[in-house]
């Protein structure tokens, strides 16, 4: 069973979730940018047999505190501090990465960064080095204006709409979704589990997802996951992420979009071997 924590960092309460023994090797565990890290129960209650997992949530996101300064807190500089000082406060020193689209564009910004020489091998779920304009409209229209809902029931049909290019979930994992990703408002409805300011990232830092030359310093393993359907990471993005920087290995994954929820046996693998040393 997975132990929730939190940590003081730069000011604000991080919420994180630990799977596996203390002395296993360590792998840090990042969300997409709307999501939690509740995401990966699936991916690391696997890989808890081997691997120490830290699943933090990013501030304003599930457990995490959320910004009073949003403009200063909820961008990709401040997130790598974040990381770089949560991964201290844990006396993890070097340590592999698997992040789901903001969770990996962070890591590219935290290795080329802060935490250069500690991140050993990089998983990037669905992410490049930048963002395709007309994905970048549609998230920055969607996440600053969260629907809400009378029951977790019509909460979690309006999830198995937006998140259907996640691919294939059991009923139980839409469910688990929806109960990990629901909060409630003052007038008891359902919204989603985050700060409607997380989208301050999107305006006040329109770059923060244009990272080639942070990529192209990389020199470690790295593994590029694409959603088959995917429309932010494009086959052309991804051909030459495999002929820059890292030249990462790039595997396209099938039945799905953006993101791949890394939720079957399959795509568990895929995480496996990498970590392993396979690829």
């Amino acid at each position: 069973m997975p132990r929730s924590d939190y940590r003081q960092i730069n000011g604000l309460e991080v919420h994180f979730l630990e799977w596996g023994a203390a002395d296993a090797p360590p792998v840090v565990l990042w969300h997409g940018l709307a999501r939690t890290g509740r995401d990966f129960d699936p991916l690391a209650a696997a890989l808890a047999d081997r691997w120490r997992l830290i699943c933090p949530d990013t501030p304003g996101r599930g457990l995490s505190q959320w910004s009073a300064d949003p403009d200063r807190d909820y961008c990709m500089a401040r997130y790598a501090s974040l990381a770089a000082g949560l991964t201290e406060a844990l006396g993890i020193r070097h340590f592999a990465w698997v992040g789901t689209s903001m969770g990996g564009a962070l890591g590219i910004a935290a290795a080329a960064g802060p935490l250069a020489g500690r991140i050993t091998r990089l998983v990037l779920n669905d992410i490049g080095p930048g963002l395709p304009r007309p994905a970048f409209e549609r998230i920055r229209g969607y996440v600053g204006q969260p629907l809400d809902f009378t029951t977790i029931s019509a909460f979690e049909s309006y999830l198995r709409q937006i998140y259907a290019p996640f691919g294939a979930h059991t009923d139980a994992q839409w469910r688990h979704m929806a109960e990990t990703s629901a909060r409630r408002l003052p007038d008891g409805r359902i919204t989603t589990h985050y700060d409607p300011a997380i989208v301050r990232q999107m305006i006040a830092y329109p770059d923060d997802f244009e990272q080639w030359p942070a990529y192209d310093a990389l020199r470690l393993p790295c593994l590029v996951l694409r959603g088959e359907a995917s429309d932010l990471l494009s086959p052309e993005m991804a051909a030459a992420m495999a002929a820059r920087g890292p030249r990462a290995r790039v595997v396209e994954v099938a039945g799905c979009g953006h993101a791949p929820a890394l939720n079957t046996t399959a795509q568990i693998a895929l995480v496996r071997e990498f970590l392993e040393g396979a690829g």
